[in-house]
């Protein structure tokens, strides 16, 4: 067996791996897919089944329908108005940090970084009672302001991430915008923000989907259920003390990863392109 023969079997077999490895962490997105059209009690009788017998649309409709009066459309409201505010409020004030600690020189800035690399370290449950004495002095809980002033100072991955992409940038741009008459706010806005756009979409999306999926925030803060998220609302699918309607929350479920998949794939190319040349330097 020559190499050519077996470099084309190492093909063969490293693509099967893939195949079968993907259809393993696929299975499960699939099987809520499909369950989500089956009848509530056939979910767990034909559990092994991803065809349904007979496929059921009511579960779309009695889940749309939602609890108390309140529609899921209004859940995803809640959502979507958490999601784009935090989302602009993260790239926003995560650019802004990232070019002052990539670019300006200040006291103690070797320190300040050190302090907001731990915060990106620690993990939410450490400060999830002190955060919730403070909003709750201010009078934040019960309405979305836990959820999104907080983001207007900035996300340490986003601030990570972007001075990484700005510190691949040559200075000698800095400096020519100098020689132009330009501000430092000027080289920000006119040189550096333009450069840096594939790592502000990065981030956009990377805060988007975490804003979306977060529940322990949303759980804490918010005591009203016309306020309540996707990602809250699908809990109250759930009664331990009757029966559950899986159908619908499943459902529900697969109409809530529709705008994840809509992001990631009109938003891939700036996603590769912003993770892959993150670090690098001219």
């Amino acid at each position: 067996m020559n190499y050519t023969q077996r470099k084309k079997i190492g093909t063969v077999i490293y693509h099967i791996l893939i195949c079968f490895f993907g259809i393993v962490m696929i299975y499960p997105l699939l099987w809520m897919v499909m369950s989500s059209f089956k009848d509530n009690t056939e979910i767990f009788t034909n559990a092994k089944s991803l065809i349904p017998k007979t496929f059921e649309l009511t579960n779309y409709s009695t889940g749309w329908a939602g609890f108390g009066g309140i529609s899921f459309s209004v859940f995803f409201r809640n959502s979507f108005v958490i999601c784009i505010l935090a989302t602009v409020g993260t790239v926003i004030s995560s650019a802004v940090i990232a070019y002052g600690f990539s670019r300006c020189n200040f006291k103690l800035r070797g320190f300040w970084f050190a302090c907001m690399i731990v915060s990106m370290m620690m993990p939410f449950q450490i400060i999830m009672i002190p955060q919730f004495i403070i909003f709750k002095q201010l009078n934040w809980v019960g309405t979305f302001a836990p959820l999104i002033v907080p983001y207007f100072f900035g996300l340490p991955f986003g601030i990570f991430l972007i001075m990484q992409f700005i510190r691949g940038i040559p200075r000698e741009l800095d400096e020519a915008a100098k020689i132009d008459g330009c501000s430092i706010y000027g080289i920000f806005v006119r040189v550096i923000l333009p450069l840096i756009v594939p790592a502000l979409v990065t981030t956009a999306i990377f805060s988007f989907m975490w804003r979306w999926d977060d529940f322990l925030a949303a759980l804490l803060y918010l005591n009203k259920p016309s306020f309540y998220p996707v990602s809250l609302a699908l809990k109250m699918f759930s009664d331990p003390s009757a029966q559950s309607n899986w159908g619908s929350m499943f459902a529900m479920a697969s109409l809530s990863l529709i705008p994840i998949f809509v992001i990631f794939i009109t938003m891939q190319k700036y996603l590769v392109e912003g993770i892959s040349t993150t670090g690098m330097k001219d």
